[in-house]
């Protein structure tokens, strides 16, 4: 949620921060800024809402704002509504801070009242005026300079944030500091960047530094000096991104989401050679042993969105196949429910990007019980990463479009490789049927993708119901977790509203909204419980439902009850999800398309939900 990136060289400015900012789009904004300087001269502000072309048709795509060192940002609306008054950066009553911010400032109502007090009158209606305008204040009261004015507005100001600070008496330099927001800083030549995420700057530089909570970053040409709030300076060593640039660009595909769908079979395997060498999982460079596994008598698996239906699906694998009781919550809600955890559990947190918010807090809420606690993620450094007992990173290189595809089924490969060794460890199978699994796991890359060579069939599918206002999905065992998976993807991206429920939950109230044209979608993979679905088919259809079903090859009677069938190749029944929810991708995007929405960045919605 929102953007920031900043840089300073010996480059226009404008352009790169433009640049950077159109490679966090998918994070979500309403509106657009950028601050740039042209050395001692006043700070140049423009601000646009709307998309990002708006801002760039401003300032000529950054040509029209002269100067080597800015920030930039893009707003997701929290406090004040989109508009260009509140959009950032913002700036103190005599320009001498301009800020761009992402988090929330809680308390800003309070420290609004006080500055008022002091004289100080505000533009916006936003939190992200406050902390400028608090900033200011101590900077103008105690003339310690920057760092000192920082440190003093660190602490009053409760919440989260990142800042992107420059001031006007320091025109060589911006500052930066953070707290349970994300940010990079990369340096390369004589060339310093900033940002929310990695694509931004991916293009310029692979060496990047993390600042970690209430630490300071002093950015110049080609430097960063690291402090802490109380001004002792820090030694920091940047990390190698080793993420392909062109993976951040969409290639010669219309749309990321296309894209990423079809990267699957890439990163599924990248992930599995990742953990699984000479035919055995190893997850010692997680610090995670066998012994470690035994003493563990139960898990806890917390997550958000399609994370947490990736949680889903590895409890029903995980408990088969290790026969240990498993619980997922859903992040924001583990917190609050004061989770009752035994010193032999352990708790695994599943993001993408390692900085969701309700997640970061699920992680801190657990290893304050003590604990052990696995982080699944996918970007290297993340707070998540870090802050984790134990890591494990997925191999899906950058996600772009908001709707995640190839992070998911990387999540479903990791979620398998764990129950697949937690169950040799504690003895719930024996060397040949970990074997099997195995092998059995690397030919999902190549059946993931036949099943895309088959998304033509989809597409006209989707192309039918182009106009439905709503869909059920229904599904039993594992079934049932991708079913969360497919409802998700229909309604966050083609906007049709969607629900998933356990098939025999039909009979209990959901059958009663069933009526003529109902689109209905049933996954089929689970053998044991074929006839079931089937049964649950049958009474959708004799309700007037239109039935899509999903099913393996094989299973040719399917027809007789379904309207429209999708079949994947066969696999391990543990080991479906990865297969069936393709289609169930494939459909979202289609029926987005066909309804000429944006694909990769639907309303409402930002990829990284780094507030509460």
């Amino acid at each position: 949620m929102c953007g920031i990136v900043g840089y300073i060289g010996n480059e226009l400015a404008a352009p790169i921060l433009l640049d950077g900012l159109s490679k966090l789009e998918y994070r979500g904004y309403d509106s657009a800024g950028l601050a740039v300087r042209d050395g001692d001269k006043t700070i140049e502000i423009v601000k646009a809402k709307g998309r990002l072309k708006e801002l760039k048709e401003k300032t000529d795509g950054g040509m029209a704002l002269k100067g080597s060192c800015g920030i930039g940002h893009t707003r997701w609306a929290t406090h004040g509504e989109p508009s260009t008054e509140n959009a950032h950066p913002h700036h103190s009553d005599d320009n001498a801070v301009v800020l761009v911010h992402n988090g929330i400032i809680e308390n800003y109502q309070f420290l609004r009242d006080k500055l008022v007090k002091n004289g100080y009158s505000f533009y916006s209606q936003t939190d992200t005026e406050v902390a400028t305008k608090l900033i200011d204040y101590y900077y103008k009261k105690y003339k310690g300079g920057p760092v000192e004015a920082m440190a003093r507005s660190m602490m009053r100001i409760r919440g989260s944030y990142a800042l992107a600070i420059m001031f006007k008496d320091y025109p060589g330099e911006i500052f930066a500091t953070r707290r349970d927001s994300p940010m990079i800083i990369g340096v390369e030549g004589d060339a310093a960047y900033l940002a929310s995420d990695v694509p931004a700057i991916l293009k310029y530089t692979r060496s990047v530094y993390y600042i970690d909570n209430m630490e300071i970053a002093r950015l110049g040409k080609g430097t960063v000096r690291f402090c802490t709030v109380d001004q002792e300076p820090i030694e920091k060593q940047p990390v190698q991104i080793t993420w392909d640039a062109e993976s951040a660009e969409r290639a010669g595909f219309e749309h990321f989401m296309i894209k990423e769908i079809h990267e699957q079979p890439r990163v599924v395997t990248d992930t599995i050679n990742s953990l699984v060498r000479e035919g055995r999982v190893d997850l010692s460079e997680a610090g995670i042993s066998e012994e470690m596994l035994r003493s563990f008598s139960q898990v806890h698996i917390v997550a958000c969105g399609s994370a947490y239906h990736v949680g889903v699906v590895t409890q029903y694998v995980m408990e088969d196949l290790a026969r240990i009781p498993v619980r997922v919550d859903i992040a924001s809600e583990f917190r609050y429910r004061r989770p009752l955890l035994t010193p032999d559990s352990l708790v695994i947190i599943i993001s993408q990007s390692g900085e969701t918010a309700d997640s970061l807090a699920a992680l801190r809420e657990a290893k304050s019980q003590g604990v052990q606690t696995l982080a699944i993620v996918n970007v290297v450094g993340s707070s998540i990463a870090r802050e984790a007992d134990h890591v494990i990173y997925t191999y899906a290189g950058p996600e772009i479009a908001v709707a995640t595809t190839k992070a998911y089924s990387t999540q479903l490969i990791v979620g398998y490789l764990v129950s697949i060794e937690l169950a040799h460890a504690r003895g719930q199978i024996d060397d040949g049927e970990y074997g099997r699994l195995l092998t059995e796991l690397r030919t999902i890359p190549e059946k993931i993708e036949r099943v895309i060579e088959d998304k033509e069939r989809i597409q006209w599918f989707a192309a039918k119901f182009s106009n439905a206002r709503e869909a059920f999905f229904i599904g039993r065992g594992i079934d049932y977790a991708i079913s969360l998976e497919g409802s998700l993807k229909m309604k966050e991206i083609s906007y049709v509203h969607s629900e998933a429920y356990a098939a025999g939950e039909l009979k209990h109230g959901t059958i009663s909204l069933i009526e003529n044209g109902t689109l209905v979608i049933g996954i089929l993979t689970q053998e044991a419980l074929y006839e079931k679905m089937i049964s649950n088919m049958a009474e959708c259809k004799s309700r007037g439902a239109y039935l899509m079903g999903i099913t393996n090859y094989g299973n040719y009677n399917t027809e007789d009850t379904a309207d429209f069938t999708v079949y994947i190749p066969k696999t391990d029944p543990h080991f479906t999800a990865s297969l069936a929810v393709i289609p169930l991708q494939l459909l979202g995007y289609y029926l987005s398309i066909t309804k000429g929405l944006d694909v990769d960045k639907p309303r409402n919605l930002a990829k990284s939900v780094t507030v509460e």
